[in-house]
């Protein structure tokens, strides 16, 4: 079992907070938007669904974790609608498609069973732990030329998620206790995934001028991020059209292809997310607070010691 601390960090978002966060890119900017979004639509589905849950759980120290993860990811969602909050003083258009994607999660909650619901939180939060590790990996290029209240809020709920990498599953095992049901229901989370991405991208499409937002933010969906990056390599297909940097342009290859394997593998039935390997940025993280330094601006405030 893992002990989980609640950190309560005062992130601030005032309303001059651009929608390019990260003007060298773009992409990167409007992924990270698009997962503040989810990050308060799942979680508000995520904490329902453990709370329900809590009453199986016979286990004193599941159900300890258990109870530490949801005031965890409680806790991400406060923070992630500040965030949101500054998007919406920019582009009150975009309220409405907030709205629209956390009454689909409101749905699954309503409609789809406990044992679904956990599912679905165990199979996208076993994804967590190889994704996050490659942007942590790589924060020197996607987080530090950004805005640093942005990027602070994103790496500190990125090294939680690691931090707390085993809790969904635990939670799951210990209700469900089916290792094949989650890989059969994952088709369908998938499904809703997408289905829920449109619905933010097109509502950045249709709020934020392109002007201040530079590209189609359906373009972040990982199919055609990479069906654009192989057309701008073949030289009878491209475009004279400028196509702005995929999000993870500045990744090196062999990292992306190792995390994707790592995503894939943690879709398997005896996936154990203890075992994944972590970000070293998660240490300097943890030490960091631990010293009480500012981690709300990560970048522009001072250590008080070397990190």
């Amino acid at each position: 079992m893992t002990a989980l601390p609640m950190r309560r960090i005062p992130f601030d978002f005032d309303d001059d907070l651009p929608f390019v966060w990260n003007p060298r890119n773009p992409s990167f900017s409007t992924f990270m938007n698009i997962v503040s979004v989810f990050a308060v639509a799942f979680e508000k589905m995520l904490v329902a669904a453990v709370r329900e849950a809590l009453p199986s759980i016979t286990d004193p120290a599941v159900a300890e974790e258990a109870t530490d993860f949801l005031r965890q990811e409680g806790q991400h969602a406060t923070c992630h609608r500040r965030h949101l909050k500054s998007l919406v003083a920019h582009y009150p258009g975009l309220q409405e498609t907030f709205d629209e994607v956390i009454a689909s999660y409101d749905e699954l909650t309503a409609t789809k069973s406990v044992n679904y619901r956990l599912a679905y939180i165990a199979d996208l939060e076993a994804t967590f732990t190889p994704f996050f590790k490659l942007l942590l990996d790589n924060e020197e290029v996607l987080f530090r030329p950004g805005d640093d209240r942005v990027a602070s809020l994103l790496m500190w709920h990125f090294v939680e998620e690691v931090e707390h990498r085993s809790s969904a599953l635990v939670v799951y095992d210990a209700v469900v206790d089916n290792d094949w049901y989650r890989v059969r229901v994952l088709p369908s989370v998938v499904k809703h995934l997408y289905a829920a991405a449109r619905i933010v991208a097109d509502g950045m499409n249709e709020h934020v001028p392109f002007a201040e937002r530079g590209m189609d933010a359906n373009n972040i969906k990982p199919a055609l991020s990479l069906r654009n990056a192989m057309i701008a390599r073949i030289p009878w297909l491209r475009s004279d059209e400028p196509v702005p940097m995929p999000a993870l342009g500045e990744v090196p290859w062999s990292q992306k292809i190792t995390s994707a394997a790592r995503v894939l593998l943690s879709q398997t039935p005896f996936h154990d997310p203890a075992k994944e390997p972590l970000p070293e940025f998660a240490d300097d993280w943890f030490k960091r607070y631990e010293r009480g330094d500012d981690v709300a601006h990560w970048y522009s405030s001072t250590p008080t010691a070397a990190s």
